[in-house]
């Protein structure tokens, strides 16, 4: 099924989305849980987040407006759940996702839900018996291309979060707004600002909120 890379190749990345996040994740396993509470968090504080991609795939590729959606936003949030490797969407995006990452620094930040970092850097546990399926339907390059960014993306320091042990949701959702508003406004040129007197104290304000 050569043309869902191609269609990723091929697209037109022109222009650049509003989103200042992407949230890349399996709907069935944490849009109405941990996702969810994530999206109203950064919602609430002002952040412009990119939370369902749904409507921008065109039938058996991802559309344009969906890598522009990736390409144009500051910083990537993959959610790694049990489920994650059957969805042949969240690899796709994922892909694109490391492809931002090498080429122009977008930030990534990873999250393990209830599985092993390993698991996801190895594609092993929850994560072995979906690229087995995948091989009789995707063409080597293309499953390859997904083991790369799993194995990349995997690699990249993020939060572990394991039902039962750490699992409080809530506070991850804390420490990871913050972290975004950090990297946000570490991003911006304050310095460029032509009247920035006293702009630390509203920095510290959203911060520490």
């Amino acid at each position: 099924m050569a043309d869902l890379t191609e269609a990723s190749s091929s697209a037109s990345l022109s222009g650049s989305s509003n989103f200042e996040v992407f949230l890349n994740f399996r709907g069935e396993d944490t849009r109405n849980n941990f996702t969810g509470f994530l999206h109203k968090a950064l919602k609430n504080r002002g952040i412009n987040v990119f939370f369902d991609s749904e409507k921008l795939w065109t039938g058996e590729a991802i559309g344009p407006a969906l890598l522009r959606a990736i390409e144009g936003s500051k910083i990537s949030i993959p959610i790694f759940s049990k489920g994650y490797a059957s969805s042949k969407w969240c690899l796709l995006e994922l892909s694109k996702i490391l492809h931002c990452h090498k080429s122009n620094g977008q930030m990534v930040l990873p999250i393990f839900f209830d599985v092993e970092p390993s698991h996801v850097r190895n594609q092993t546990g929850s994560f072995e018996g979906p690229f087995r399926k995948h091989k009789k339907n995707f063409k080597p390059d293309v499953i390859e291309s997904w083991r790369e960014a799993l194995r990349e993306v995997g690699n990249l320091k993020g939060w572990v979060l394991k039902e039962g042990v750490n699992g409080d949701q809530a506070e991850l959702v804390e420490l990871v707004v913050k972290r975004v508003l950090n990297d946000l406004i570490s991003t911006t040129h304050l310095a460029e600002c032509k009247y920035n007197i006293g702009i630390d104290s509203h920095v510290n304000e959203l911060l520490f909120y």
